[in-house]
């Protein structure tokens, strides 16, 4: 979501008037590569872009194809073969041993609220999920239009035409629920379709204003999170302590669920080093959605509020009571607050993408799952 705020932020500072705009997406990766499927770069006649498809290899060759299309008005797939860096044309050694689809297709400001650079502004603004199914390659004779989005899973995409259109909701309904790229065909080869899913950045609530807080609001802006810093004394939540936070309120602790707003999408990170503040927020949060719980300090301390429950007969779900992370973070020798700040991140991280955390050394197989296709 960062890249993508980027590239919004690009796109209104454009004058179309005087320039014209090209979007490429990497919709296909056969072997290795270093951006996925669903990787973006913006890219204007003037030669400014923003975002990335490769590791810094594809994007002179791609500003040259984009050109093409904003001329022609009509967009185009681009394979870039890595394979055999001896035969690749580009001039460059890129060593990803991989197969590259591309797709650039020029953007008209006239019918923007009906590309999917609308619905991007509208994820990152409102923090709204949605999936984008977009036609790379059809007949001249398809009627259907060139985007589709589904807001939500029960939502009708209106598809105009569309040959094999159970199989297509289908594939739509399966990549909503697993958030897994597809780029799939139809109609014996003449229709191929890339269906993704685009999620809103992560928000990370921090429960403590402590001195160890900062790093970790510091090292999550970074990575493009939406960050709150909130306590309910007034002396640790000073604005100017967490100059790169999204906000720093005031909340008292019996009151979060009604004040602050929590999904799936959410980790919620206890820090403040207060027992009593610690448990009182945790008892809340149990009963909530939030994605993510994780409590700073030792095991014994949870264990302590787990004995304290079951003493006055509170009860929560068992899986639930299970799900927090206590102690906080990932195992990699952290002492120091930015330390502690970087393993609290990378298991929020590993979290959100189903991840072991271990080395990769360790990995059978690929980095990256293979994007389906069909």
């Amino acid at each position: 979501m960062k890249e993508i705020r980027k590239i919004i932020e690009l796109y209104q500072q454009i004058d179309f008037s005087q320039r014209k705009v090209a979007l490429a997406t990497v919709v296909r990766v056969e072997g290795s590569s270093y951006r996925r499927p669903g990787a973006k770069m913006l890219i204007t006649d003037d030669g400014r872009w923003v975002g990335a498809i490769s590791g810094g290899c594809l994007e002179g060759d791609a500003l040259r194809k984009a050109r093409q299309v904003m001329l022609d008005g009509k967009p185009m797939m681009v394979t870039y073969d890595t394979m055999n860096d001896d035969a690749n044309s580009l001039g460059v050694g890129l060593g990803c041993n991989g197969i590259i689809d591309v797709f650039i297709e020029p953007i008209d400001p006239d019918y923007f609220q009906k590309h999917s650079l609308y619905f991007w502004k509208q994820c990152a603004t409102n923090r709204t999920a949605f999936i984008e199914i977009k036609v790379v390659k059809a007949q001249e004779s398809y009627t259907g239009i060139r985007h589709l989005i589904l807001t939500d899973s029960d939502s009708d995409p209106g598809f105009i035409n569309f040959p094999e259109e159970e199989q297509l909701r289908q594939a739509m309904n399966q990549t909503w629920q697993s958030g897994k790229s597809q780029l799939l065909t139809y109609a014996s080869d003449t229709i191929e379709v890339f269906i993704e899913s685009i999620q809103p950045e992560i928000q990370l609530i921090i429960f403590g204003g402590g001195y160890d807080v900062p790093p970790l609001v510091e090292m999550a802006k970074v990575l493009g999170w939406h960050v709150t810093v909130t306590e309910d004394c007034i002396a640790h939540v000073a604005p100017k302590r967490f100059p790169g936070a999204d906000a720093v309120l005031l909340v008292d602790r019996n009151n979060i669920l009604s004040e602050l707003s929590f999904t799936e999408r959410t980790a919620a990170v206890l820090m403040s080093h207060g027992y009593k503040y610690d448990k009182a927020i945790l008892e809340q949060l149990l009963i909530s959605n939030v994605g993510y719980i994780g409590v700073l300090g030792p095991r014994k301390r949870y264990e302590k509020m787990l004995g304290e429950w079951e003493e006055t007969d509170k009860t929560f779900d068992d899986n639930r009571l299970t799900e927090v992370h206590s102690p906080i973070g990932l195992e990699i020798g952290a002492e120091t607050p930015d330390e502690i700040a970087l393993a609290i991140v990378s298991e929020i991280q590993a979290h959100f993408h189903n991840k072991s955390g271990t080395p990769l050394r360790f990995k059978q197989g690929p980095i990256h799952e293979r994007i389906l296709n069909g």
